[in-house]
């Protein structure tokens, strides 16, 4: 299992506010190119997230589920990956004597081909794309106002150009 963590210049609240926006999972997961629909209960669990993974003409529709949410502390979720299988995601959220967070994420192969990889060279892999991934939403969290809400879907879908109803289109 990759365990890696980051201190953030923003509180949980603001951490968990990009977490519960399920239409900004492309801007901090690396390697999750287009977000094709997000459920409008994202981040409860059984939620999904629709996107796409890979660069084009080679990018593979697939899905993330929400396992289980705990505002603002903990998001634990299934990442797609097929044809490969899939990999488990816990983000915890701690808070910080400075008023920051310390996020530490937990990943690992759980399900297809993958999970037979599981290997300290595996382990090194997840945690460099992961050192990327915690600083691109640390980034994102810091350059948000405190809210003690997360974002509802209707502000998601019409951020991303997509009205209310367009939430859970191109799911295939």
């Amino acid at each position: 299992m990759a365990v890696t963590q980051r201190v953030v210049n923003a509180s949980p609240a603001q951490v968990w506010a990009v977490l519960a926006d399920g239409w900004t999972y492309s801007d901090w997961v690396v390697g999750t190119a287009h977000i094709r629909g997000v459920d409008p209960a994202w981040p409860r669990p059984g939620s999904r997230i629709y996107h796409k993974a890979g660069p084009w003409p080679l990018s593979l529709r697939d899905r993330s589920t929400s396992l289980s949410a705990d505002e603002p502390r903990c998001l634990e979720l299934t990442a797609g990956l097929w044809p490969l299988g899939e990999a488990k995601v816990r983000l915890e959220l701690a808070p910080t004597p400075t008023g920051g967070t310390r996020i530490t994420m937990h990943e690992s192969f759980e399900g297809g081909s993958l999970r037979w990889m599981r290997t300290k060279i595996h382990d090194l892999l997840l945690h460099g794309r992961n050192v990327e991934a915690l600083r691109r939403l640390g980034d994102l969290a810091a350059g948000r106002p405190h809210r003690v809400e997360p974002p509802s879907a209707a502000a998601g879908a019409a951020r991303s150009g997509r009205g209310p109803d367009a939430s859970r289109t191109d799911q295939a």
